[in-house]
């Protein structure tokens, strides 16, 4: 089993002693964001700092309870990994699980990123950052980048979605943070290729809405690493845009 992890230092009193067990992180109380049968996420402050609290209730449906990987130890897994690869996340404060009975508890905590919106949001309240062609460049080089470093790993996000990437800094100089990624795996072959492509369709379910199109296959020069197209890019591109055909 994981076991606790805890790295706030007992400079930050607070936060140290409500993060030192999982049975802490339990007791804790704070504004709820989201809560569902699987997990409940609130945010908390303590000693003048924000954090997400993740705490999950069960492994999963079925067999997975028993013998899979709990949905909190993928995430804080896939995180860490992703800050392994040097790319940016929300700093994984704590994390761990319990085996109670045939399934397990588990929760992972975040820093809050200051002065941080997802991406998704900045989308609906038609930001004016959006129309900043330097602000759209930089943050699609970075988002284009995150995507390709996975890739190259083999590693496919599973919900590489606009509401999974923080966007934090002055508009000269924005910074993206990854956050939530429960559902990515190591992936070959098709199967690879198949949630390569979701990947990419899933940022661009909401990029086709509010960028350019020359913006968006700036994306994807910057994605593939090149200045050209070939054949296999022109047939991705297509996969890519007709994805969610009939699915919505």
């Amino acid at each position: 089993m994981a076991g606790w992890h805890n790295s706030i230092a007992s400079d930050l009193p607070e936060a140290h002693r409500a993060f030192s067990s999982l049975e802490q992180v339990w007791a804790l109380q704070g504004k709820i964001i989201t809560t569902s049968s699987l997990c409940t996420v609130l945010r908390v402050e303590l000693d003048g700092k924000g954090y997400y609290v993740k705490r999950y209730g069960r492994a999963g449906d079925g067999l997975a309870r028993c013998l899979g990987k709990s949905k909190a130890r993928r995430e804080w897994e896939n995180l860490l990994r992703f800050k392994s690869w040097g790319l940016s996340v929300a700093n994984v404060v704590a994390y761990g699980e319990e085996r109670v009975g045939w399934s397990r508890k588990g929760a992972l905590i975040t820093a809050e990123v200051p002065g941080s919106t997802d991406l998704a949001a900045l989308a609906a309240a038609a930001s004016p950052l959006l129309r900043s062609a330097d602000w759209v460049a930089s943050v699609s080089d970075q988002v284009a980048h995150a995507s390709a470093v996975m890739h190259q790993h083999q590693f496919a996000h599973n919900d590489w979605k606009l509401r999974n990437i923080l966007v934090s800094g002055p508009e000269h100089s924005p910074l993206i943070h990854m956050i939530d990624c429960p559902a990515g795996a190591f992936w070959w072959g098709p199967f690879f290729e198949y949630r390569r492509i979701k990947d990419i369709a899933c940022l661009d379910k909401i990029g086709k809405k509010v960028l350019s199109r020359s913006q968006r296959l700036r994306f994807y020069f910057q994605y593939v690493g090149a200045k050209r197209l070939t054949k296999k890019d022109k047939r991705d591109i297509r996969k890519i845009l007709k994805f969610f055909d009939g699915r919505e």
